[in-house]
């Protein structure tokens, strides 16, 4: 399978956004992707909950989630939308919601970010997501033709067991869109990424953001790019560095298989007591 990372670096502007994210799918299709998978916030990054509630919506009526369906179907390829922003309807707050589009155009898969990014990176630097946005509390998987994907995003790279669960659930590529701070992704970011990987036996897809983001009435965020493919031995097969573009891989799922067949831990997992 050829797969695709879009690494972006978004504004506060779904409309402004778009344009951007088209043309890197219809590039990466131009070079032979079958799945092309897009950072977490791909429609917006921002921090002022008036500006989201103006310019967010829900999913049936997205712009940015029509739009890339429609090009899905138009280009014959799977999309994974790392995540959308969008209001969330039965909650006063948003949905961090990644999508797996099929080749028809079709929603094949949808999760909604289970872990919330509520930490103080620095004495001056402090997120909590979980105040804007609503925590998903269901595993996914996603089945294209190629292989079995495990969904998830960015900050749920800290919580192991949500990989294992998806491994053993039959994943064969993880993916893991990210929008991932400039301070921990210095220090966290590549090595937890292959260590996803390496314990799980998986391939691993990351595309993430990159750069300075403009912020509507608020602090500019940065984040810090290098969208990675990972194979299941722990081998960086790709690092898209620091700025916007598109990064190609080959994954020879079979793979996957090898490895599980020399190095069986997925399946060594043994029952214990708590301390």
């Amino acid at each position: 399978m050829k797969a695709a990372l879009v690494q972006l670096s978004v504004t506060d502007d779904p409309a402004q956004n778009l344009p951007v994210t088209l043309d890197f799918i219809r590039d990466a299709a131009s070079k032979g992707a079958q799945l092309i998978a897009t950072p977490e916030c791909t429609n917006l990054i921002s921090s002022d909950r008036a500006h989201q509630n103006a310019v967010l919506h829900h999913e049936h009526h997205d712009p940015t989630l029509e739009a890339l369906c429609n090009e899905a179907e138009r280009l014959g390829v799977y999309i994974l939308i790392g995540s959308l922003c969008l209001k969330s309807g039965d909650d006063a707050r948003f949905a961090n919601r990644s999508f797996l589009i099929g080749r028809k155009g079709n929603i094949k898969a949808r999760y909604d970010k289970i872990h919330m990014f509520d930490v103080d990176v620095s004495e001056t630097e402090r997120y909590r997501e979980s105040e804007a946005y609503r925590p998903g509390r269901e595993a996914v998987l996603g089945a294209t033709k190629y292989a079995q994907l495990g969904l998830s995003v960015c900050y749920d790279l800290r919580f192991p067991h949500l990989y294992r669960t998806l491994a053993q659930a039959g994943a064969q590529v993880l993916t893991i869109p990210a929008a991932f701070n400039d301070t921990t992704g210095a220090a966290h970011w590549e090595v937890l990424v292959r260590a996803r990987a390496i314990e799980n036996t998986c391939f691993v897809l990351a595309p993430a953001q990159c750069g300075t983001h403009a912020a509507h009435g608020g602090r500019p965020r940065r984040t810090w790019g290098h969208s990675l493919a990972v194979d299941p031995w722990g081998k960086v097969l790709a690092d898209g560095g620091t700025e916007p573009g598109v990064t190609l891989v080959d994954l020879d799922l079979d793979q996957v298989d090898a490895v599980r067949s020399r190095l069986r831990s997925l399946f060594h997992d043994r029952s214990f007591d708590a301390p």
